[in-house]
């Protein structure tokens, strides 16, 4: 496997000499690059301002205790039994906005009076609400 320099043959060297050609190409690639502007990403929108209303209205707030004797206060005044109740929630879900029912059980109240409010609530179709008061049964 030995280099031949010179040849006595007389072949012609058909191979084209590329090295010009590739400086040629990187040069006005160079060239390219640089006279490109460079582009900015960001597009130019004018978006319509929202301004939120003010809602200063607050919320009326009703409290229904159930006490340990498992009856029903309104608000501090006693229910008479499970209609008393439905015509109180069926007014409130007809006020507009509805009320807020914060339900507040006590400790030793059995589970059958909540689960009457929540079940009246719900199919009268009041929206807003919580039971609180719940750390008490946190011991």
């Amino acid at each position: 496997m030995a280099m031949q320099v010179g040849s006595n043959d007389d072949d012609l060297m058909i191979e084209m000499n590329t090295t010009p050609l590739i400086d040629v190409m990187l040069v006005l690639l160079i060239m390219l690059i640089i006279t490109i502007p460079i582009q900015t990403h960001a597009v130019k929108l004018d978006m319509p301002v929202n301004t939120p209303q003010q809602n200063n209205v607050k919320p009326v707030v009703v409290q229904i205790d159930i006490t340990q004797g498992d009856s029903v206060l309104w608000n501090g005044e006693k229910l008479n039994g499970r209609e008393d109740l439905e015509t109180h929630l069926s007014t409130a879900a007809n006020q507009e906005p509805q009320p807020e029912l914060h339900i507040r059980p006590a400790k030793d109240a059995t589970y059958s009076p909540v689960a009457m409010v929540l079940a009246e609530s719900q199919r009268l179709g009041l929206k807003k609400l919580g039971i609180v008061g719940s750390e008490q049964f946190l011991h």
